[in-house]
């Protein structure tokens, strides 16, 4: 297995870490303060650090403002939304609904969903492809 790896760049001094190898040890409470601390949360209404990557499956940790929304979002593979803090308003073809701290939603491939932030929230967000197994 290779090992893949993601390099620091002047945006993310501290992104150096290893994003695919035989396992792969994450803190989510450092992630989650180096999205907090870094410039491009400063400058938008969310930041966003990928924690794992491999052919087949992504996990990326997301920070979000209150009233940050992502819009018209689909996926082509299958996709977990889990809530680690705060509160989302998830709207998808079936209707709304609220999430909160330690909720969990998980879509199939191609569903249209829409979430807005209505806390500070931090997402962790994982999606499957099964195009490339």
């Amino acid at each position: 297995m290779e090992i893949k790896t993601n390099d620091a760049t002047r945006n993310r001094p501290l992104g150096d870490r290893v994003l695919d190898a035989p396992y792969v040890y994450a803190n989510l409470p450092a992630f989650i303060k180096q999205v907090k601390e870094e410039k491009a949360w400063g400058q938008s209404d969310r930041n966003s650090i990928t924690i794992f990557k491999s052919d087949n499956i992504t996990i990326v940790l997301t920070a979000l403002k209150e009233g940050a929304v992502i819009k018209d979002n689909t996926v082509d593979g299958f996709l977990s939304v889990q809530v680690l803090e705060g509160a989302l308003k998830m709207e998808t073809l079936e209707g709304d609904g609220d999430m909160g701290e330690q909720h969990m939603m998980i879509f199939h491939p191609g569903i249209p969903h829409s979430f807005e932030a209505t806390l500070y929230t931090v997402l962790l967000l994982t999606t499957y492809d099964v195009k490339a197994s």
